[in-house]
């Protein structure tokens, strides 16, 4: 069995469904509310475990009550949970995810980790055949990468950190939304055709032998050396877009440990991420894969 570690966030995610999101001074009555463990490494390794592998969270969760949610929930899925900071007194990151059903649009309110630090175990990380970084926790973050065999990175949006991680990197994964400081003229581009040059002078900025660039439900594009191409995205009625980018990181992270080349791993990806949009909640999909 494939070892998957992902490091980084996790949170409680109170996901609501409604009819209409809420505009300013405005409230909504929800037809729905699911509690489950969130966050990007969270949502990852939740995927990963899904598909086979066999996973191991580290990350911060802490004393408070409200992490026996995010402990449990990570026990039923298979994920094996490594808290940094287990005497922590505080509230783990809480988020809300506002969805509009029908439809998958989504509105998410979260502090993330805050101003707290995470650091290394004393017993060092475990080994894995893959691990997967958010950039999350960045002392955690940066060592995990160091320590990798192989190394992929969920970049969903530029944080510094990423300067010292991305050199470690066999892999970054990253989309449209993201915005590299040596790429910025470039990749906020928005004029028709212009989007393949801002990705590739975002993956020129990242420096990682492998890059790829998602745009939601468009083609995927990649970069592998010296060459290009892309993953066409299927056409699917989305009814909850929230956690699909973490489910693509999920399965693409067992896709490469198995062995398959980019543009594989990456329809493999693809394919995961659209049994995630087409069903409601955070964890109702994990049944249809």
């Amino acid at each position: 069995m494939i070892r998957i570690l992902c490091v980084g966030l996790a949170t409680v995610d109170l996901v609501y469904g409604v009819p209409v999101i809420p505009r300013a001074d405005e409230k909504a009555q929800a037809s729905s509310l699911v509690i489950a463990a969130g966050g990007p490494a969270a949502n990852a390794a939740v995927a990963a475990s899904a598909l086979g592998a066999e996973v191991t969270l580290v990350t911060a969760v802490g004393a408070h009550p409200l992490g026996d949610l995010v402990r449990e929930d990570l026990r039923e899925r298979g994920v094996r949970l490594v808290d940094v900071d287990p005497h922590y007194p505080g509230p783990p990151p809480v988020s809300s995810v506002i969805v509009r059903e029908p439809g998958g649009e989504r509105t998410i309110v979260s502090r993330n980790g805050g101003d707290r630090a995470a650091r290394v175990p004393e017993g060092g990380l475990p080994d894995a055949d893959l691990t997967l970084v958010d950039g999350h926790h960045p002392a955690l973050a940066v060592a995990a990468a160091r320590a990798a065999r192989r190394l992929l990175v969920d970049a969903g949006s530029w944080r510094p950190v990423f300067r010292e991680i991305f050199p470690h990197a066999e892999v970054v994964a990253c989309s449209a939304a993201f915005r590299h400081p040596a790429a910025a003229a470039t990749s906020a581009a928005t004029v028709t055709g212009s989007s393949a040059r801002a990705d590739a002078a975002v993956a020129a900025a990242i420096g990682a032998p492998h890059v790829a660039v998602t745009h939601g439900p468009a083609p995927v594009t990649w970069f592998s050396g010296g060459r290009s191409g892309v993953v066409a995205v299927p056409r699917v009625a989305a009814v909850d877009t929230a956690g699909a980018g973490d489910a693509f990181h999920g399965a693409l992270a067992v896709a490469l440990a198995r062995g398959e080349e980019l543009p594989v791993a990456l329809a493999s990806a693809v394919r995961v991420a659209g049994v995630r949009v087409v069903h409601p909640g955070p964890r109702a999909w994990l049944d249809a894969l």
